[in-house]
């Protein structure tokens, strides 16, 4: 892999570039946390707000991995939601319901409230539909709104009927939608940085370009890299499916599966509006969905798929194009500027892992492509955690997870035919 950025939209549009130093020498600070992307340094941020002395040490440039390369979408469905209720249910007892709910919208508060405070340009909009792909999807998308309603959302959500859909959206493809306007999106990349950006005004170490080669489990761990050390209080490895370190105890937890995403030319904002009238996110209602949004200067930006080969895609144009084309046949034959893809991790069960590894020595990794609201929640819970505020910490550690007892492409494999195998079912639906 290399220390450049991908070729992506977000790359060529970014506020400012970063150019960190490389980790040298000798360093001692509070908190020591590895990896650049949104967990690490929303985590760092956290720390810093509250006074302490923390390190970033990240191997290429910050938000270089998934962070820098998603869909841009902050929206409140978590990733294993199902899998949390049924396993924190024998801790948390009757208030399980409350505690998920609140954490579907934790992120989106976090990320308004530093945008403001720090005055970051990320793109930042609000609005976002749940689509139905097929009509028995509305019937989910029925008791999400019921829910909303329920607990006091009922002016930020509304059902979309199939004849309504086409003065939300120029296609024939789906069957009704969720609008939600609490959900955002926004340009990832540029809200990564600007964090990072906050979090070293308040004293916080970056180091780029400065891979970690080894963690020694002291009393005071050290991180380690090539041409440098650095001894904490406490270390948080942030690094999700990017990173290959501490594999005999985490190895099997967490599997890596590539996303594409492509985003088209300029297509104007007459073409734009006619797409998209109300400028709204997208997301549809299958388990392997498509996913896309217009950007600030009117491009369509696309997803959708996955690879589970933990290999990148090979010509993602040619996988969404089919797509594209089918949802907007407008845009039939128009041209791809940007392609790239991302590897996201993901956990069998869906629920983010957070732990520890030795006395201080924590871990969070695994959004399961949901990673843009949910990584600034598990920031904030990581920070609590490592301060002396251990309960939603706690709630996460003791959720019990399957560690596959294989190797990296066996596991990708398994995962592969589990997909294939939900592919299924949601065919019956």
């Amino acid at each position: 892999m290399t220390t450049q950025r991908c070729n992506s939209y977000y790359t060529a549009t970014l506020n400012e570039e970063t150019n960190y130093p490389r980790l040298e020498g000798e360093q001692r600070v509070d908190v020591a946390i590895i990896g650049g992307g949104f967990t690490g340094v929303s985590t760092a941020l956290e720390l810093a707000e509250r006074g302490l002395k923390v390190a970033i040490i990240e191997a290429k440039k910050i938000g270089w991995g998934a962070t820098g390369r998603n869909g841009g979408q902050v929206t409140g469905s978590l990733s294993g939601d199902e899998a949390m209720r049924k396993q924190m249910r024998a801790k948390l007892g009757s208030e399980v319901d409350d505690f998920i709910w609140n954490l579907r919208w934790r992120g989106h508060e976090i990320i308004k409230k530093r945008v403001a405070k720090y005055g970051i340009r990320c793109d930042l909009k609000h609005g976002h539909l749940h689509a139905a792909y097929k009509p028995s999807h509305m019937e989910g998308l029925q008791a999400n709104y019921d829910e909303a309603v329920r607990r006091g959302m009922g002016d930020e959500v509304r059902m979309i009927s199939a004849s309504e859909m086409p003065n939300y959206l120029e296609t024939d493809v789906y069957h009704g939608a969720l609008h939600n306007k609490r959900n955002m999106h926004l340009h990832s990349l540029n809200l990564c940085i600007g964090e990072a950006k906050a979090a070293a005004s308040l004293g916080t170490l970056i180091f780029e370009n400065s891979p970690v080669v080894e963690i020694i489990h002291n009393d005071l761990p050290v991180v380690v890299t090539e041409h440098g050390r650095i001894t904490a209080n406490s270390v948080i490895l942030a690094g999700n499916a990017y990173h290959k370190l501490e594999q005999r105890k985490m190895g099997g937890m967490i599997f890596p599966a590539s996303g594409g995403i492509v985003t088209t030319k300029p297509l104007g904002e007459e073409v734009a509006a006619m797409l998209n009238p109300h400028d709204l996110a997208v997301y549809d209602c299958r388990f392997v969905l498509d996913y896309y949004r217009m950007t600030a200067d009117k491009r369509l930006l696309f997803g959708g798929g996955a690879n589970y080969s933990g290999r990148d895609s090979r010509d993602i144009e040619a996988e969404l194009r089919p797509a594209i084309e089918h949802t907007f046949p407008r845009l039939k034959g128009v041209e791809i500027e940007f392609q790239w893809s991302g590897m996201m991790g993901i956990v069998i069960n869906r629920i983010p892992q957070l732990g520890k590894l030795s006395k201080n020595v924590w871990y969070a990794q695994g959004y399961s492509g949901h990673g843009v609201a949910t990584t600034h929640i598990v920031g904030e819970i990581m920070a609590n955690a490592v301060t002396g505020s251990l309960e939603r910490f706690d709630t996460f550690a003791g959720v019990s997870h399957i560690r596959l007892p294989v190797g990296a492409w066996l596991g990708n494999q398994m995962m592969a035919v589990g997909m294939w195998y939900y592919q299924m079912l949601e065919r019956l639906r």
